[in-house]
């Protein structure tokens, strides 16, 4: 790390664990998994030798401990717990209280064994899985990547095909945000390449997330709907104990998933008759104000800047408050989508509330 130049804090970022957890493990207090140890190996450029040294370590460790079961349904509550939350404290709370959470996790399942090292580890890809979505509204694209990457490395510890296949979905999820519809694409082809095998709720979470893709890719309108159809038909037969993938046995999933796609594919009167329909269903929480972000855009689209608007600057109070990126992201759409009418009042205002924002409100994608 001196050779490098780098701090405590930003061997931490790049290894993507909590700062004291990285503290313990460089200074011998706590154990060097082979995950760690490759990335900090990795991160400092070390060519092997931090590999090397937690393999020696792991030589002399003492005998596996015993793990309380009651632990998985301990971090399994708090996880549920979280994704709750989330929905109205947004990701610069909750951030440093999951990571802190995970490294402790990850330190329990490692010395577990037999079915509840699976059952941890399983819990440990639905934390990565959180991580990485808060980070991916908090804006931190490159930190939300290497969650998902370490969601995906912590499925296939478990050997469970649903789990695999819905960290498939979560990375495809980030690559919609970032306009990569051929990744997200990609990734949903290779969630669904046995598809026999899944379940109802992991077939309608890649469906839908391949129909963004498809739209993103190559604004195929008809190939896009007929996926939301496709997944739209198994939402009544999703029944499931899975502690994620919860949001698809709500009503107005698929019709939000619809109106996001029919607003990218600028079908304003389809996309607003959706809104419509979607936004009653959805009026708390974060996720309203992406929607209501959406909402805008399509009324812009349709040639309506005035009530573009006011729905827009409806979101921006909840944007501030959240620290969303992700919903500043859909009003830097909005506004642009709002350029004939810069000059005009609803455009001046529209500019004027979005200067107040903490950020720069951006497009997707950039």
């Amino acid at each position: 790390m001196g050779e490098r130049g780098m701090s405590l804090r930003a061997l931490a970022f790049a290894v993507g664990n909590d700062p004291g957890y990285v503290s313990r493990v460089l200074r011998g207090l706590k154990p060097a998994g082979p995950d760690v140890a490759r990335r900090i190996d990795e991160a400092v450029g070390a060519g092997g030798e931090v590999i090397a040294a937690a393999a020696r370590q792991a030589g002399r460790r003492k005998p596996e401990e015993h793990v309380a079961p009651e632990l998985a349904v301990y971090f399994s509550s708090q996880l549920a717990g979280h994704y709750q939350a989330d929905r109205f404290l947004g990701p610069g709370r909750l951030i440093p209280v999951a990571k802190g959470q995970y490294a402790l996790l990850c330190d329990v399942a490692s010395s577990a064994s037999g079915p509840l090292r699976a059952d941890l580890w399983g819990i440990a890809a639905g934390y990565a899985a959180l991580l990485g979505w808060l980070c991916q509204d908090a804006g931190h694209l490159a930190e939300s990547g290497r969650w998902h990457d370490a969601m995906i490395e912590r499925a296939h510890r478990t050997g469970d095909d649903q789990l695999i296949a819905f960290s498939l979905h979560c990375k495809a999820m980030l690559l919609g945000d970032v306009g990569d519809g051929r990744g997200v694409l990609d990734l949903t082809g290779a969630g669904l390449r046995n598809r026999s095998g899944l379940l109802p709720k992991v077939q309608v979470l890649l469906l839908q997330q391949r129909a963004h893709g498809t739209a993103l890719a190559g604004r195929d309108a008809a190939g896009a709907l007929a996926l939301l159809d496709e997944a739209a038909s198994l939402v009544d037969q999703v029944d499931d104990d899975l502690p994620w993938g919860g949001q698809v046995l709500g009503g107005a999933y698929i019709d939000a998933q619809r109106a996001t796609v029919c607003t990218r594919l600028g079908l304003a009167p389809e996309a607003l008759a959706l809104w419509d329909r979607v936004l009653p269903a959805t009026a708390r929480g974060r996720d309203s104000g992406v929607f209501r972000a959406r909402q805008a855009q399509a009324l812009a689209a349709a040639r309506e800047p005035e009530r573009a608007a006011e729905v827009a600057a409806s979101v921006i109070p909840l944007a501030a408050s959240t620290g969303s990126a992700r919903m500043r992201a859909e009003l830097g759409v909005v506004r642009d989508a709002m350029a004939p009418w810069r000059r005009d009042r609803p455009g001046r205002e529209l500019d004027a509330a979005l200067a107040a924002l903490p950020g720069p409100a951006r497009r997707k994608g950039a």
